[in-house]
């Protein structure tokens, strides 16, 4: 309906659609709106540029979240939580510095070589890892590969609530 009539007022089309005047129905049809909206190439950038400037933040509002993860499983150690956040936040430099570093790269070569990027960063991070809690390698290497699975899960719950979010903003 919406392809159909892309001019038409949000109250007229749910009436000829049969629908109540409700707060969600009204939601629901603006949603259609920027999902019919999205097929043109300069709607979809913009929208990928508002997401990407959602996933940034989120990132951040994530950290703090990790950083329990760390704590408790380093629970036995005698770090506290900011200590934990620090180093958190240190590696995420790391992870941007790297990103900044592969994305100039890509820029001028016209090559994206992704995968040296991410074995960069984890092998900076299991690295980091050993020398800031003082294991040793078995141990550090279990941790490493359990916190980047919590990490995984948490990344893709993050980007689910990112993309409802922004399309529910957009």
């Amino acid at each position: 309906f919406q392809k159909k009539n892309p001019d038409i007022e949000i109250d007229p089309a749910l009436d000829s659609l049969g629908y109540e005047k409700t707060f969600t129905n009204r939601f629901l049809y603006t949603r259609a709106e920027v999902a019919t909206s999205l097929f043109k190439k300069e709607e979809r950038e913009k929208y990928k540029s508002d997401l990407l400037s959602y996933g940034s933040v989120s990132l951040f509002i994530f950290l703090p979240f990790f950083t329990l993860f760390l704590k408790f499983f380093y629970i036995r150690r005698k770090f506290t939580y900011v200590d934990h956040l620090i180093f958190v936040f240190h590696t995420q430099t790391v992870f941007f510095m790297l990103l900044t570093i592969l994305y100039l790269i890509s820029f001028f070569t016209k090559v994206e070589q992704a995968w040296i990027f991410i074995a960069l960063f984890l092998l900076y991070l299991i690295i980091a890892m050993k020398k800031f809690y003082e294991q040793g390698y078995i141990k550090t290497f279990i941790k490493f590969c359990l916190l980047n699975m919590v990490y995984l899960f948490l990344g893709f719950i993050g980007i689910a609530f990112v993309f409802l979010i922004s399309f529910a903003l957009y």
